[in-house]
């Protein structure tokens, strides 16, 4: 019986510091190739393999909840159960929506996840004016924190989304080394960044 080929999903990961627009920018692009879009999906999902509520995954994949390491006669980690929950979860559904249909993945580790699929793996960055513009266009935070706040809000964020990916990748986030393109979003609206990033994505696929 001759065996089926197996198709090949194209697969695009977006990892980004907090209010550069990579949401906006995943969205828009997936919107633009005809991909399947998956972002607060991945946590609805996740949500139907657990017992833990959106909030709390999302603080997981955020890392909010904190790593314990520990020294004795060898060094590691441990994470509490719950966080272990979460990872095995989102593990699992990002691994199944991957192999439906073309898409696009924002954040939630998929570039480490999927690493043996070979997605295209973009980073999105920008700098701290811009930051605190989306910041306060978006509504993402209390409208009366002063720019001092937001900076450190999106610090913190980025901090534990770094550490989250740090400990269970080989490069660190946000380097280089570990993406196929990094995009800085500062001083220019998404939307026009969008037929660039589509003519390079299908390049980059067709060479695949």
């Amino acid at each position: 019986m001759r065996r089926l080929k197996e198709v090949k999903m194209r697969i695009i990961t977006i990892s980004r510091e907090f209010a550069s627009g990579g949401r906006e920018l995943g969205k828009r692009l997936a919107e633009a190739l005809g991909f399947a879009y998956y972002d607060s999906e991945i946590i609805n999902e996740i949500v139907k393999h657990t017992d833990y509520d959106a909030g709390f995954i999302d603080k997981v994949s955020d890392g909010a909840v904190s790593f314990n390491f520990h020294y004795g006669r060898t060094f590691g980690f441990s994470i509490n159960q719950p966080a272990i929950d979460v990872l095995a979860a989102q593990h699992k559904v990002i691994t199944a929506l991957s192999e439906k249909r073309d898409c696009v993945i924002v954040g939630r580790m998929g570039d480490i996840i999927l690493a043996k699929k070979n997605p295209l793996k973009i980073f999105v960055y920008s700098d701290p004016e811009n930051k605190i513009k989306r910041c306060r266009e978006r509504g993402e935070l209390h409208s009366e924190a002063t720019d001092r706040q937001i900076l450190r809000k999106c610090r913190q964020i980025d901090s534990g989304r770094k550490k989250t990916h740090d400990t269970f990748a080989p490069i660190r986030w946000g380097d280089r080394r570990g993406y196929n393109l990094m995009v800085n979003t500062a001083g220019i609206k998404i939307a026009d960044l969008i037929p660039g990033l589509k003519a390079y994505a299908e390049g980059w696929f067709d060479k695949k």
